[in-house]
């Protein structure tokens, strides 16, 4: 397992948990993914639980805050994308028909942070990194592997971000679904589909999905720790079996095998 000790500007490099029971999302991760929680204060009575796997960083969680709570948000994960300069992109956003959520701010020296909300109402964040590059590990059993949006208007949502983060887009058709995937200098980055009718109740979103050994087995442990399956177990030719799982608080994420 090799450590990660850069991202390049554009790829997914973080995920965090924003949930309303910090101790039982612990239990349940920890549980699933076999991660170590510690916990970090970090001011103003907050404290950021980092999830480690072999004692290194590859994704946090933290209790929901006011700010989430006037967003009207339930439980979520939320992805980065590392950038150079969020102030910067930031600016890029606007021009390009995009919402700013949250200003550029500094987390402590850890780096520089923003949230967008693209232009078609999906969020995501920005990282600009100093001290905590994003997660040690990806593309290994217990970190996160793939990110996918799913959103109503697949063709509004692909000029702004190949613009704002200098992605291209490759799209074809999968089984009965409209893919798209994003790349960076040729490196597959992340995905996109046009959310169906029966998911016309769900706001446009960024889901990360972690890899697993074993789907099935995943699936079988999610629903002994309380979780419960949104998308039941499936294959996808050249790719895998995959599952939407939804965590005991509510929190919204894949496996994938």
């Amino acid at each position: 397992m090799q450590e990660i000790k850069k991202y390049d500007p554009g790829m997914f490099c973080w995920i965090d948990l924003v949930t309303i029971d910090t101790e039982a999302a612990k239990k349940f991760y920890c549980s699933l993914f076999g991660w170590e929680a510690l916990d970090t204060p970090v001011g103003d009575g907050m404290v950021y639980t980092m999830l480690q796997l072999n004692g290194k960083p590859v994704a946090a969680l933290y209790q929901m805050g006011e700010f989430q709570k006037q967003q009207n948000l339930e439980p979520y994960w939320m992805s980065y994308v590392s950038v150079q300069n969020a102030d910067e992109t930031m600016k890029k956003v606007q021009e390009l028909g995009g919402q700013v959520v949250m200003e550029p701010g500094d987390a402590m020296d850890a780096g520089r942070m923003a949230m967008l909300k693209d232009p078609t109402g999906a969020f995501l964040a920005i990282w600009q990194p100093k001290a905590h590059i994003g997660a040690s590990y990806r593309n290994v059993p217990g970190t996160f592997c793939w990110i996918e949006l799913a959103t109503n208007d697949p063709e509004k949502a692909k000029p702004f971000f190949t613009k704002l983060f200098n992605w291209t887009e490759e799209t074809r058709q999968m089984g009965n679904t409209v893919y798209t995937t994003f790349k960076l200098d040729g490196k597959d980055v992340g995905g996109m589909y046009k959310m169906p009718p029966e998911m016309a109740a769900i706001p446009p979103h960024w889901l990360p999905y972690f890899q697993v050994n074993d789907c099935q087995a995943s699936v079988k442990k999610v629903q002994s720790l309380g979780g419960k399956l949104l998308v039941p177990v499936t294959v996808v030719p050249g790719v895998g079996p995959f599952s939407v799982i939804e965590d005991p608080q509510a929190g919204v994420f894949g496996v994938v095998s």
